[in-house]
């Protein structure tokens, strides 16, 4: 009775649970930990989300189990962003899904598909449950590059050739956490074309789809592809479009068959979201764009901060087009110690808390993730701690302007 259950022995420690008993410890101590590692949005939800559920919570009537697919109300909001955003029709009845966040649906959508030995084509680096999902569903997760360049179509035929028994998904995610890599239309249009010859599904994830910083290139949606909801089905979350991480609200929407999966695997495991919570996704969704602008203008702000100021202090962070997040190869005097022992190290000697690139993947290990997640006084004094740990060897090749 002692040994590891099997699914857990398939899970290796999270990686920050390394890191959280060291910001316990100094927190406890009295240290002031500036942590730029969790992306977890500190922003107030806005006022009139928040007051939509105030006004609804009193209707005891909203108190009753829910319905796992999500409320009309919420699938039809959810059907006219992507009218508006995306130019994409969905039918809100049979291509919506709304979701416990865009993780939930996603380790739910791998439950539905996956079979014990199904290939999965994940990125790596990547977020944990892009490939640990498949994993926990009996799947096996076979290596993609995460960048989108001309290398990618070769890597992903060559992963379909050698693979056996042939894959059955590939999972996208642009814009890229941890990478803050994005991709184009001309990108997504290679991947269905080929996908779908070789009947290959297509699990996106756009969690990122409105933190982007040019605003004349606005990340598409692969769905925008001719075709592609024959095979595609794509996530997206309110968690960071409009500061509502703890709301815990998400969306799958595409294909028919692939949501359905998703629809009979859920209703099963949960009655949705409170209806309440619902109600106030909704009027986020139809309320004024004015609100996501501000949000990405504040991670914008806090962006060119970081690079700035980090690169002052002799750490080059390169500059992300999208994102919440930075990912920035560990200072060359460090690099021999990999992402974790240097993450420790980080934090220990400056307060600084970050996240380890191989928490994302082994290929991610030369790397560090910093998230957005604290106001621009705090960034700079992290960049203050920063010098002072590297010796104040400045460089100035990636800073950019404040007012970039």
């Amino acid at each position: 009775m002692s040994e590891v259950f099997h699914r857990i022995r398939r899970l290796p420690p999270y990686v920050f649970a390394h890191i959280d008993p060291i910001k316990a410890k100094l927190r406890a101590e009295g240290v002031d930990i500036i942590d730029l590692g969790m992306g977890n949005p500190d922003m107030p939800t806005p006022e009139h989300i928040v007051a939509k559920l105030q006004e609804t919570v009193k209707d005891g009537r909203t108190h009753r189990y829910s319905t796992s697919r999500g409320i009309p109300g919420l699938r039809k909001a959810q059907a006219s962003y992507y009218g508006r955003r995306f130019g994409v029709k969905l039918n809100p009845d049979t291509q919506i899904v709304a979701t416990l966040g865009s993780k939930e649906g996603f380790a739910n959508m791998a439950s539905a598909i996956t079979a014990p030995g199904d290939v999965v084509l994940v990125p790596n680096p990547t977020y944990p449950i892009h490939s640990f999902g498949f994993i926990m569903s009996g799947g096996v997760v076979r290596s993609m590059p995460a960048d989108p360049n001309e290398d990618f179509m070769r890597s992903l035929d060559r992963a379909v050739r050698h693979s056996i028994p042939k894959p059955i998904a590939l999972v996208l995610n642009y814009p890229a956490n941890p990478t803050a890599y994005t991709a184009d239309l001309d990108f997504y249009t290679e991947v269905v074309k080929y996908c779908k010859a070789n009947d290959i599904f297509i699990l996106s994830d756009l969690a990122y789809s409105e933190i982007y910083f040019d605003e004349d290139a606005p990340p598409p949606s692969v769905l925008q592809v001719p075709g592609a909801i024959d095979i595609t089905v794509e996530f997206t979350s309110m968690s960071k479009t409009y500061s509502m991480p703890g709301w815990r609200v998400g969306f799958a929407v595409g294909n028919e068959r692939l949501i359905a999966a998703l629809a009979r695997v859920k209703s099963y495991l949960d009655y949705g979201a409170f209806t309440p919570i619902q109600v106030a996704a909704v009027a986020a969704l139809n309320g004024s764009d004015e609100v996501i602008e501000e949000v990405r203008k504040v991670y914008k702000n806090r962006r060119d901060v970081m690079v700035e100021s980090f690169g002052r202090a002799g750490w080059d962070i390169p500059v992300p087009k999208a994102t919440m997040f930075a990912w920035a190869p560990i200072p060359a005097q460090y690099a021999h110690m990999g992402s974790l022992e240097f993450a420790k190290l980080l934090i220990q000697e400056t307060g600084v808390g970050v996240a380890p690139g191989v928490g994302f993947g082994e290929y991610g290990d030369q790397y560090i993730r910093l998230a957005f997640v604290e106001n621009e006084h705090r960034i700079r004094q992290a960049a203050r701690n920063v010098k002072k740990f590297l010796g104040g060897k400045a460089s100035q090749g990636n800073v950019v302007p404040l007012t970039a």
